[in-house]
């Protein structure tokens, strides 16, 4: 079996990275049911207001982005003596038991529903940070190496797309309450490949005792570069959380393709999967800042002319949705590359990448909080409803502002600040 090699001379055979990236394919599987349909099922299903969803969706994750941070913690003060293993078996029975609830809730309403809700998300949230830390700072572990990072980080994320990709076609063509069991059983396959088959730790860790247990805030944010990746992390993020949030509401009010939601949503994560090549072989010829750089302009120079649409504009519509797919890309497969070669050059590599994944997976759940929390109320208030047989013009001009304007002058931001953090020597 071929090999890959990387700088501390540890083998990893092809094999042993598919094992890895395995695992993506159900954590992503997880996340775009939660972050894109969820509102519109509890929206249409309970008729719940986009008030009350935005709000619910904005505190409970902003509770469960500071989980992340204590989970990072509680990894690597424990994972040097008993590894990754523990905190995966933890994590996986919670959140599909929590999955499950979320999208089978009783007959029930008002306050009971609303804290059925509340508790299934947060298990779900709880479940996902532990099993995402553990498994993204696992895969951090494994090489010190830019090109075999990347590679690696690509795989997963590869993956990962395609877990995406077959959510987005089973809710075509059945309920999203199914998914719940297709979540199962791939969940089921991957732990197990990953943890029979997935190496440890390229080289013996610290031990505990010779190092402090994990890092605080302030040491996180005392490294410039880390601040700096961080805020384009940030910015970048809340750009993309938008229109994954307005996305349903967009296509359906706006352009009047419910029909084709399912499509446009395969064809631009498909579009995002079939980049990921593209995009580790430019990181590794140019360096991943500079190759994400790139990736944000498509983005910007793609997504803004959906501001130009009107209602069944599907050709136009695919074309965006294709063009920044294949931006994504670079948006999965660089930024956490990045990061490890962040953790690397402040020489905290195979010390504290919990750490670093609980604060980041921090700032991707605050992403996705503001913009459900801030963006949905925004439009309830600005007119919009959705479902409304013809809405008005101020209403649809509103959405359409939110959905394509304000993201692309924040990752228009998020380029200024990368290309100014200098950021190709780690």
């Amino acid at each position: 079996m071929s090999q890959l090699s990387n700088c501390d001379g540890v083998l990893l055979s092809r094999w042993q990275i598919l094992a890895y990236a395995l695992f993506a394919y159900p954590l992503a599987m997880l996340a775009l049911p939660v972050y894109v349909y969820l509102p519109q099922f509890y929206s249409e299903q309970f008729g719940l207001s986009l008030s009350l969803i935005g709000s619910i969706l904005l505190v409970s994750r902003m509770l469960d982005a500071f989980f992340d941070t204590l989970a990072g913690s509680y990894i690597d003060r424990y994972s040097p003596q008993t590894g990754f293993r523990r905190f995966l078996l933890l994590a996986v029975p919670a959140l599909l038991t929590g999955f499950h609830a979320l999208f089978h809730p009783p007959a029930w309403s008002g306050t009971a529903l609303l804290s059925w809700l509340c508790g299934s998300l947060m298990l779900v949230y709880a479940g996902f940070s532990l099993a995402s830390i553990a498994y993204q700072s696992w895969g951090a572990t494994l090489s010190a190496d830019p090109a075999w990072r990347t590679r690696l980080t690509a795989s997963r994320e590869f993956v990962g797309l395609l877990g995406v990709i077959s959510a987005a076609l089973f809710v075509q063509f059945a309920p999203v309450q199914h998914l719940s069991w297709l979540l199962l059983i791939s969940s089921v396959i991957a732990l197990s490949s990953l943890l029979r088959w997935t190496p440890d730790r390229h080289q013996p860790s610290t031990p505990a005792a010779a190092r402090d247990n994990a890092l605080s805030l302030r040491q996180l944010f005392a490294g410039r570069d880390f601040r700096k990746l961080f805020l384009v992390f940030v910015l970048n993020g809340i750009a993309a959380a938008i229109p994954a949030t307005l996305f349903l509401f967009f296509v359906k009010d706006k352009l009047r393709l419910e029909q084709s939601a399912g499509l446009l949503l395969l064809a631009y994560f498909l579009s995002a999967a079939i980049s990921m090549p593209v995009w580790s072989w430019l990181a590794a010829r140019i360096h991943e800042s500079r190759a994400w750089a790139i990736g944000m302009l498509l983005a910007i120079s793609s997504f803004v002319w959906a501001t130009l649409l009107s209602a069944g504009d599907l050709t136009a519509f695919a074309v965006i949705c294709v063009l920044s797919g294949f931006a994504l890309g670079a948006d999965l497969a660089l930024p956490p590359a990045l990061l490890a070669g962040v953790i690397q050059a402040a020489g905290h590599h195979d010390k504290y990448e919990g750490s670093y994944f609980g604060v980041w997976n921090w700032a991707n759940k605050m992403n996705l909080a503001l913009a459900a929390g801030l963006v949905l109320p925004a439009l309830e208030w600005s007119g919009y409803t959705p479902n409304a047989v013809s809405g008005s013009v101020q209403a649809l001009s509103a959405l359409t502002i939110t959905y394509a304007v304000v993201p692309s002058i924040l990752k228009a931001a998020a380029l200024l600040v990368l290309m100014r953090a200098k950021l190709d020597k780690v």
